[in-house]
């Protein structure tokens, strides 16, 4: 039911990712944190400065997030990664629950 959803994108698009997430309710929490990739692409090595964005929602709104990652990663494949949540503190995934569905 709880997922977090792993993206890695520029600064820039990660700012405006999780700004749009929450404010439209598709996350209740996004937090970014500053990383390094070593990764193949286009049968290279390539090394980067990225943002990872850990995003807390519900699976009723997993769709609509990708569409919306999607639409304003500048990425031509980006990173959209989501994980079940087996259990957490009652109070936070309530948080969550509250949070999306707009009680707060």
């Amino acid at each position: 039911m709880y997922k977090l959803v792993f993206v890695t994108a520029s600064e820039e698009d990660g700012q405006k990712i999780a700004r749009v997430l929450v404010e439209k309710k598709l996350a209740a929490c996004v937090n970014i944190t500053p990383i390094r990739s070593i990764y193949r692409w286009k049968g290279k090595i390539e090394e980067d400065k990225e943002q990872l964005l850990i995003i807390k929602t519900k699976h009723s709104r997993i769709e609509e997030l990708k569409k919306v990652v999607k639409e304003i990663h500048s990425y031509e494949v980006p990173e959209c990664i989501v994980i079940s949540i087996e259990d957490g503190l009652i109070d936070y995934l309530n948080w969550i629950d509250e949070t999306i569905s707009g009680e707060n």
